[in-house]
């Protein structure tokens, strides 16, 4: 299985002059795909990058309920990204059940528009999806029931857990629901990590976020690559 990392991750070093570098850094620590959080603004120069280094990019973070649509999607082509996934809502556009619904509506409606260009859509979660509750369930699952059962789920585990989620218990109801996972090993996991990649069943790529830093995150990166590496080859 391939490996990502999540550009976030580096967002300190991947200014147009720093990228090129950075993912050639990045393909050395043994990552095959980079995750990127902004195709719009130089499409071109990223494509250039990531060709440069060897990186694909099978998914990445938009915006696309709130951003043009067909720039985004066409930037996704250019890109050959396959899954352009939902990264982030205002938690207080989710807080009540009206408001999970709208989303799912608006995501639900770009489904077959991207469909008809070969790209699906996902959703990435923080924490506040699983702290917020409607009723007696959570808001994520309430969003997940109202998800065209097209749209994948790219569960990011730590703000998962967080947010009070029991992720090993979590990820069998998920089921193939669950095709990207956003992890990280740095002792802050109230949960096993390896146990969570082993229970996603139809996993295409764990990719590592690493989004709290100080100073040199490369150090980090690169223990995480090693740790994944070894889990995905296993």
């Amino acid at each position: 299985m391939s490996l990502g990392i999540q550009l976030y991750s580096v967002r300190d070093d991947i200014g147009p002059e720093a990228l090129p570098g950075t993912l050639a850094r990045l393909a050395g620590y043994g990552f095959t795909h980079a995750e990127p959080y902004d195709i719009l603004s130089d499409t071109e120069g990223l494509n250039a990058a990531l060709d440069a280094a060897g990186l694909q990019a099978d998914t990445a973070h938009a915006k696309i309920t709130e951003l043009d649509r067909d720039r985004v999607l066409d930037a996704a082509e250019r890109l050959g990204i396959g899954t352009v996934i939902v990264p982030f809502v205002p938690p207080a556009s989710i807080a009540e059940r009206d408001g999970v619904l709208a989303l799912a509506d608006a995501i639900n409606a770009i489904v077959p528009v991207a469909a008809d260009r070969g790209i699906r859509l996902g959703y990435h979660n923080h924490d506040f999806e699983f702290a917020q509750r409607i009723g007696e369930r959570t808001a994520y699952d309430v969003l997940v029931d109202a998800l065209d059962p097209a749209v994948v789920l790219e569960l990011d585990t730590y703000w998962a857990a967080v947010g009070g989620e029991d992720v090993p218990a979590l990820l069998p109801k998920l089921g193939d629901r669950v095709r990207y996972l956003h992890v990280k090993e740095d002792g802050t996991n109230p949960f096993d990590v390896a146990e969570a990649v082993g229970l996603a069943g139809s996993l295409e790529l764990p990719v590592v976020e690493v989004v709290v830093h100080e100073g040199d995150v490369f150090p980090l990166i690169e223990r995480n690559a090693a740790f994944f590496r070894g889990l995905v080859r296993a």
